[in-house]
């Protein structure tokens, strides 16, 4: 396929995406059909099926780039810091921001779902939790031997830096349960630093 073909179908996929996002935040996603979000890039349903074959895959495509979105801007903040502290500071900081940020499309993913649809969209959202974790385990990993590479962390071998960050991530996404339950993230900033000091007790030389 030339280039030129290349760059129009990522158009086209970025647009049906961008256009399913919006949509299935305003309705939720069991009132969007596949017309909706047809007409709102203003092509026809056949065509649409030609990218994608069902309203699920939309959405697993969608919630890809929200990870991938994520991830990003997490390992674009980790990287501009020096010490093993600050990116396990900026880590925590910019995975609750970015949370905060997409509230709202999340809140509004399940509405109007019935019994049957909310235990699949459960189970979906399970997976994706899962996912998550497994990337967001793979960066702290790489914080944590950065500092020990750096002399500024102990050394540590593979079941403790598991479990290290196993009870570090739990601690991050306890702190976003609470703030979305409360609806309040003003907190993110000191509750990060008091969760960062906390780590860094025990891991310094």
């Amino acid at each position: 396929m030339p280039a030129n073909d290349h760059i129009k179908e990522d158009v086209i996929h970025d647009q049906i995406l961008q256009a399913a996002k919006r949509l299935f935040q305003k309705h939720g996603f069991r009132k969007v059909t596949m017309d909706d979000v047809a007409k709102a890039i203003g092509k026809g349903r056949s065509s649409l099926y030609y990218y994608y074959k069902s309203k699920e895959e939309i959405l697993d495509a969608v919630m890809d780039v929200e990870i991938m979105e994520m991830l990003t801007a997490i390992a674009r903040a980790v990287d501009k810091v020096a010490t093993a502290e600050q990116k396990i500071h900026a880590f925590c900081v910019t995975k609750l921001r970015v949370m905060r940020e997409k509230r709202v499309f999340y809140n509004a993913m399940d509405a109007g779902m019935d019994a049957d649809e909310m235990s699949s969209f459960n189970k979906a959202k399970h997976a994706l939790h899962r996912r998550i974790m497994k990337q967001e385990s793979t960066l702290l990993r790489q914080i944590l031997n950065y500092g020990i590479g750096k002399d500024e962390l102990r050394a540590m071998n593979e079941k403790d830096q598991q479990v290290l960050i196993f009870v570090l991530l739990s601690s991050v996404h306890g702190l976003k349960r609470e703030m979305v339950l409360e609806n309040d993230f003003s907190s993110i900033e000191p509750a990060v630093v008091a969760l960062t000091q906390m780590v860094m007790h025990g891991l310094k030389k």
